[in-house]
């Protein structure tokens, strides 16, 4: 039985155009589902990097600081709870910035909702390539021929935000989740690339990608 294009599109329902499951089928396939979630969840660490660039502000500058410091201490060898009293942290959050080797790790791309933009932002690309001066106005004339619906500071946030040059939109755990899950042949060539760099961000995320397809193999019904 293939798998399903998008098991996360509707609640826990699979996509319309996925296929028909029994109802033990159908158990097994959403445990399966959760459990994959559960475990895209805990590598987020390996696999972040599939996302946008880390957008590199003052949240960010911020917490690169803390970890420095607190690294800086330990290599002294100065105590976690000496270095939670010495820089007037919480001694959990000592322990968590202790835990990363490297400060990318706690680092986080900003995470967006979808919008009405989205659907355009390949055309938002080749128009800012080729014209990067070009007027909101004249985007915003465009996209309406195009259908879209939203407003100009809609997509004047967006362009702020870098959105547009990202290599693409925030890849949250539930959507990674999502990609692994599905037929590799269902999707779009953009989407097969991005699977196949959410499998192989790590050890755990490659068996758990087999472990799918595994999974798929033996509920595919037998040949009559």
């Amino acid at each position: 039985m293939p798998l399903p294009s998008s098991p996360f599109a509707s609640g826990r329902r699979c996509n319309a155009d996925g296929p028909s499951f029994g109802s033990t089928s159908s158990t097994l396939w959403l445990g399966l589902a959760d459990t994959v979630w559960q475990d895209v969840k805990s590598h987020s660490s390996c696999w972040a990097k599939a996302g946008p660039p880390i957008h590199e502000g003052k949240h960010a500058a911020n917490t690169r600081e803390r970890w420095q410091q607190i690294h800086q201490l330990l290599d002294q060898g100065v105590g976690l709870l000496e270095c939670a009293r010495r820089l007037n942290l919480a001694l959990n959050t000592v322990k968590r910035y202790a835990r990363h080797s490297e400060p990318e790790r706690l680092i986080r791309a900003p995470l967006y909702r979808p919008t009405l933009v989205d659907p355009y932002r390949e055309h938002l690309r080749q128009r800012r390539a080729q014209d990067p001066a070009v007027p909101i106005t004249h985007l915003l004339a465009e996209f309406r021929e195009l259908g879209y619906t939203g407003s100009p500071n809609l997509l004047v946030r967006y362009i702020n935000q870098g959105r547009v040059e990202a290599d693409h939109a925030h890849l949250s755990p539930r959507r990674a989740a999502g990609l692994l899950l599905a037929h590799p042949g269902h999707l779009p060539k953009d989407q097969r690339v991005l699977r196949d760099q959410l499998a192989a961000a790590c050890p755990q995320m490659s068996a758990l990608t087999e472990h799918v397809s595994g999974f798929a193999v033996l509920q595919r019904p037998a040949p009559a």
